[in-house]
């Protein structure tokens, strides 16, 4: 099911053509629209782009063969080795976000991820890992600081880490994605993986595109927001990948101070210029949970957010607020943060 879709709306005025597509990327099914060029170099575009994310699924999956899989036996040996390429900036831009969200957001934690079962398409079918593996594997604390980066090379200090960037993978590969349009000559697109996207430009009406935020219990939406220019949305949710066990649900988005799934969020979305920032921030957000979420925004720069709490309370700054149009959420209590930019006339 889809966190986010298109709200579309009746009643248009001149349109430009208009583009759809659809592809399997990341376990994913991706949609691509693409406006005001025609179809054929438009169909060509998204060729262009489905090839992309192909490739950046072969090099970013952490258990199948390819270069992050043989980062991670290397970092595990504790040698020094040659990056390659396709994951270096990965690596910094992970642990760069990492350092910020204080490790809530943790893509070393991908034994964590495996032992859960998480790293499979379908976690259908699993079962609670027992306790002394969870304990084990926190106590071995592995983090992004223990990946030393020195230009091209990388040592591991901390044979647990394995990298995991099911996190924010998706993010940096969209981001590419849209940069790559851009070079192509196209200035109105979205890219949407699964409802996480970043738009670039407007509709072919002319109007800003317009985004649905699902609610998290599955009963309708929360509300909408209006998106133009350049913007990314990005939500984790408790209900995107999960099993049950004994009457009760396990989700995927593991906390790496418990080994546990995080507790207290139901959904966060986070709106923010780039991709990547956004997929990473609204994980350590969910993590953080409906009492620190504020503190984390303001280090990792986040200016949009909402969290959708357990209870079912709404959690928000107001630049959010200001942006969001409720629609099925009337009865829901809102809770308002002070202003995430400590300039208001920037909010």
């Amino acid at each position: 099911m889809l966190l986010l879709g298109l709200w579309l709306l009746i009643g248009c005025s001149s349109k430009q053509s208009r583009f759809d597509t659809r592809f399997l990327a990341f376990g994913t099914l991706m949609d691509l629209t693409i406006v005001g060029i025609p179809p054929d170099r438009a169909e060509q575009a998204a060729k262009v782009i489905e090839a992309d994310f192909a490739q950046m699924h072969k090099n970013w999956h952490a258990w199948d063969p390819g270069p992050l899989g043989h980062v991670n036996k290397m970092l595990e040996s504790g040698e020094t080795f040659s990056a390659p390429p396709s994951v270096l900036p990965l690596i910094q831009l992970g642990k760069s976000l990492s350092i910020q969200s204080e490790g809530l957001f943790n893509p070393a934690i991908g034994r964590l991820i495996d032992t859960w079962g998480f790293h499979r398409n379908d976690p259908s079918g699993s079962r609670p890992p027992p306790p002394e593996t969870i304990d084990r594997l926190l106590q071995q604390n592995p983090s992004m600081l223990d990946i030393e980066i020195d230009g091209l090379l990388l040592r591991g200090k901390n044979p647990a880490v394995k990298l995991d960037f099911g996190a924010f993978g998706k993010g940096y590969g969209i981001d590419l994605a849209v940069e790559h349009l851009k070079k192509m000559g196209i200035e109105n697109a979205i890219v949407n993986a699964g409802g996480d996207l970043r738009a670039i430009g407007r509709r072919e009406t002319g109007d800003p595109w317009k985004i649905a935020i699902r609610h998290p219990d599955g009963n309708g939406i929360v509300g909408g927001l209006e998106i133009s220019g350049d913007e990314s949305v990005f939500t984790s949710g408790n209900y995107e990948r999960n099993f049950t066990w004994e009457g009760r649900s396990y989700h995927h988005i593991i906390d790496p101070r418990t080994g546990y799934p995080a507790q207290g969020s139901a959904s966060v979305t986070v709106i923010h210029n780039d991709s990547t920032t956004a997929d990473a921030a609204a994980t350590a957000l969910f993590v953080a949970g409906p009492g620190d979420w504020y503190r984390i925004a303001r280090k990792m720069g986040i200016r949009y957010v909402l969290l959708i709490a357990e209870n079912g309370d709404l959690h928000m700054n107001p630049a959010m607020q200001s942006r969001l149009k409720l629609v099925d959420g009337a009865g829901q209590k809102i809770i308002l943060s002070p202003p995430l930019d400590q300039d208001p006339g920037r909010q």
